[in-house]
């Protein structure tokens, strides 16, 4: 039984399974559609590697280059697209129906904090008991929150019940 490889893995040379590929030389050139034997020929005739770019076209499609500089490349590019997507992280601000005018600015200065460092905020009240019947004020409170920060926060979620707990998602403008 052969050993699994990641699916990642380019085959180059001998690990080449094909009958028959589309060989391109360093310069770019096509060569045309050659037999394994013969791309592999080219290759050394090079001092160069048999590199498999394109293994799911039919012919697959292998160039003639250095393997190793193809790697380093290949690497490069996934560092450079890892620098470029965009991160944020999800915070959650946990407030109850009757939380105080004081509680509440404090909270909504660290809400602020967050959306300044591009995160998103996840804003939750949470009912105990038979505060579940003070869900209208939990509502006004969320809608209180989000008119307070309308100069930074837009609002992803509208205020949605869930459970015991109503909550909203707030996300930097």
């Amino acid at each position: 039984m052969r050993p699994t490889r990641p699916a990642d893995r380019t085959n180059i040379n001998q690990e080449i399974r094909a009958r028959q590929v589309r060989t391109i030389d360093p310069e770019g050139r096509q060569l045309g559609i050659l037999p394994i034997e013969q791309a592999l020929a080219a290759a050394a005739e090079f001092g160069l590697d048999l590199v498999e770019v394109s293994p799911n076209a039919d012919p697959p499609v292998c160039k003639i280059m250095d393997y190793g500089r193809y790697r380093y490349e290949q690497t490069k590019k996934k560092q450079e697209a890892k620098k470029k997507q965009a991160s944020f992280r999800v915070k959650e601000i946990k407030v109850r129906p009757k939380t105080g005018p004081h509680d509440l600015e404090v909270k909504t200065g660290r809400i602020r904090e967050f959306l300044a460092k591009k995160d998103k905020v996840k804003v939750t009240v949470m009912f105990r008991g038979r505060e579940i019947s003070l869900t209208q004020m939990g509502m006004d409170l969320l809608q209180k929150i989000a008119a307070s920060l309308e100069d930074v926060a837009a609002v992803e979620q509208a205020p949605k019940f869930d459970n015991r707990t109503l909550f909203m998602v707030l996300t930097p403008k």
